[in-house]
């Protein structure tokens, strides 16, 4: 008996268009879902005033689990009930094996490279803080958002663009996602005339990330290490970012960590191979063309 089959249920309504242009409606949402943001707080800019920090400390989490729950969402929708089950099979401490375990220290180990050097040769201003609880942003921010964009989107951009050309792509709209709180990430905030320097150095750590998250996720199909790669790198950056940066100094820590996160990135792609591997079970349903 079959109880599911994507390529004629809801034909006729919505869900046909959801099946024909995933990608789209699923950018489309997740992009009105950072708009809101941005009229949030920068409405008030407009009147005048800068909304307090707390502002920000709302939107982001909301934000983060908003996208969460629009890529399960879809997921449900265009692949049917029971393929968001599949996905959340990745998170099985199972699927993470030990040798893939290793991956999750890169980002801190890249932080603190780049923080002791700069200590030592430019100034003591980029010694490391610590501040544990920056770790549970990271955490929330990893096991949610990823089931958007491992989960969801990256399967279907592979299809589209191939590999690693999908993962360049998406972390770039991942990066550009983050637009309503840019200014609010770090210790130099507001950022003033190095806003835009620093808003492309923040970019370009989400790229490198990203195509370090999607090469491992390939490859073991554990959404779990997707999501404690993305918590590491989100949580060690508000756990060891320096505090008394200037928005110059910390426009150049950001650059530094992308720059060592990209060499990682690339290193790893090159010995495991642009893998562009079968659609995984829970994206069988949808046409890989389609956007």
């Amino acid at each position: 008996m079959v109880l599911y089959d994507p390529t004629i249920a809801g034909k006729g309504t919505g869900m046909w268009m959801l099946r024909r242009h995933p990608l789209t409606i699923f950018f489309t949402l997740v992009y009105g879902l950072s708009a809101v943001g941005i009229a949030v707080l920068t409405v008030p800019a407009l009147a005048g005033s800068r909304p307090p920090d707390t502002t920000a400390l709302v939107v982001f989490p909301v934000m983060v689990i908003g996208v969460g729950v629009i890529g399960a969402g879809m997921t449900a929708a265009v692949d049917g009930p029971f393929a968001l089950r599949d996905v959340a099979a990745g998170m099985s401490p199972r699927s993470a094996a030990n040798r893939w375990a290793f991956f999750v220290l890169l980002p801190p180990a890249a932080i603190l490279t780049v923080l002791i050097l700069l200590r030592a040769t430019v100034s003591d201003a980029f010694t490391p803080n610590f501040f544990p609880i920056g770790i549970v942003f990271g955490l929330a921010a990893g096991l949610t958002e990823e089931f958007a964009w491992s989960g969801f989107a990256l399967p279907r951009m592979i299809g589209a663009v191939g590999m690693p050309s999908a993962a360049v792509l998406l972390g770039i709209l991942w990066g550009l996602w983050h637009l309503p709180v840019a200014d609010y990430l770090g210790a130099a905030h507001p950022h003033h005339g190095w806003w835009a320097a620093f808003f492309a150095a923040f970019v370009a750590v989400l790229v490198a990330l990203r195509v370090l998250i999607a090469t491992v996720y390939l490859h073991t199909r554990s959404l779990l290490l997707a999501q404690l790669l993305h918590a590491s790198s989100t949580g060690c950056l508000a756990m060891l970012g320096p505090v008394q940066v200037t928005p110059a100094q910390e426009t150049l820590w950001y650059a530094g960590y992308a720059a060592v996160l990209a060499i990682a990135a690339t290193t790893t792609l090159r010995v495991l191979g642009r893998r562009s591997p079968d659609r995984p079970a829970h994206h069988s349903g949808a046409d890989p063309r389609s956007q």
